[in-house]
């Protein structure tokens, strides 16, 4: 699927594409994105936890990221908000839905779900401050008019984030790395994976390689596509009903 990703995005470059061919391509393009969540799977499983998950969260943001971009750089001011509401979204989606539904269905499972409590409390902790840094502080801002943050309250908000996250990098891998591995139900941490076989260092780095040639052409066919997305979801014209 990568490679076939990169070769319809060569083929359609630069062109306008009818209706067919768009939804070709958003069908090659969500191909795309499950084929780099699976390669990054691979890496992962192949380096172990707790970098495994590094390495997944990595290919998971350049993925996301690189479609926000593509879409804002096309959407002008029009798309401004994009990258606040999809961010929004996404804690929503995991915070929500991929944690309730996971916690649903082992509880159904099993009846009781057994989880590290230090490292899924620091990871919420992480989200939940990240979010309010950059969704709900600038609501109450006053340098600029409109929830908006200035240049320097910006600058001091990225560094914050970058600091936060490192922080928290920094203790799912050194400090603190048994907080981030799955634990038994007696509680005792497993270091081993034992659901499936060690990938070689062959299929890892085939697997890096996809990897990359997979997010080139989810970023290609996502800007593509992206013409037929904003004139989808952008706003309704409205028509004055005409005088008789």
């Amino acid at each position: 699927m990568p490679v076939a990703a990169v070769v319809l995005l060569v083929f359609t470059w630069g062109r306008d594409l009818p209706g067919v061919v768009v939804a070709q391509v958003t069908l090659v393009l969500a191909g795309a994105v499950l084929a780099a969540v699976h390669h990054a799977e691979v890496i992962t499983h192949r380096v172990g936890e707790p970098f495994g998950s590094l390495v997944l969260a990595v290919a998971v943001t350049v993925t996301e990221v690189a479609l926000i971009v593509t879409l804002m750089a096309d959407g002008g001011d029009k798309s401004s908000t994009l990258a606040r509401d999809t961010v929004f979204a996404a804690v929503m989606i995991a915070c929500n839905g991929i944690v309730g539904l996971s916690l649903l269905v082992a509880s159904l499972s099993h009846g009781t779900e057994v989880f590290n409590p230090e490292g899924t409390g620091a990871a919420l902790a992480t989200v939940a401050t990240l979010a309010t840094l950059s969704l709900v502080l600038p609501t109450f801002t006053t340098s600029k008019p409109g929830p908006e943050f200035s240049t320097s309250q910006l600058t001091f908000a990225a560094l914050a984030s970058l600091v936060l996250y490192g922080l928290f990098v920094a203790t799912q891998t050194v400090r603190h790395r048994d907080y981030c591995l799955p634990i038994t139900v007696q509680g005792e941490v497993i270091t081993a994976d034992d659901h499936a076989d060690l990938p070689t260092a062959h299929d890892a780095g085939v697997s890096l390689g996809l990897l990359g040639l997979a997010l080139i052409g989810v970023v290609g066919l996502a800007k593509g596509v992206s013409p037929t997305i904003e004139s989808g979801v952008g706003p309704p014209t409205c028509r004055t009903p005409s005088s008789v």
